[in-house]
């Protein structure tokens, strides 16, 4: 379960570049306008049954600011979903994902989770 309020917790996340490529390489990808989420099983190390998130936003997407909001909307969709998701996720933000409003944002995300 992930962390209410601030952080993910460490085991919320996905931590390592070996994570990263596990999820590219066995995940099923899913795109939309602005994100691609990457689903696949939790990797060996991962506590059973506890969705963990990467996320990837790059200088594409905008300044730092924009970066920040962008990654901060992002985990607070994974917070709000967590109990239906199953794997590891990795969502990375495309071009134009930082003009989106918070609202777009999550139904964006929410259709790729289906």
């Amino acid at each position: 379960m992930a962390a209410r309020g601030g952080r993910l917790r460490r085991s919320d996340r996905l931590r390592s570049s070996k994570d990263f490529q596990r999820v590219r390489r066995d995940g099923v990808r899913r795109s939309s306008r602005h994100f691609v989420m990457l689903v696949a099983p939790a990797g060996a190390l991962a506590p059973a049954g506890t969705p963990r998130l990467g996320v990837t936003v790059s200088r594409k997407v905008g300044n730092a600011v924009t970066r920040n909001r962008v990654k901060r909307g992002i985990r607070e969709w994974f917070r709000s979903r967590s109990s239906a998701l199953e794997g590891d996720v990795v969502v990375i933000a495309r071009r134009g994902a930082g003009q989106l409003t918070s609202d777009e944002a999550r139904r964006e995300l929410s259709g790729l989770a289906r």
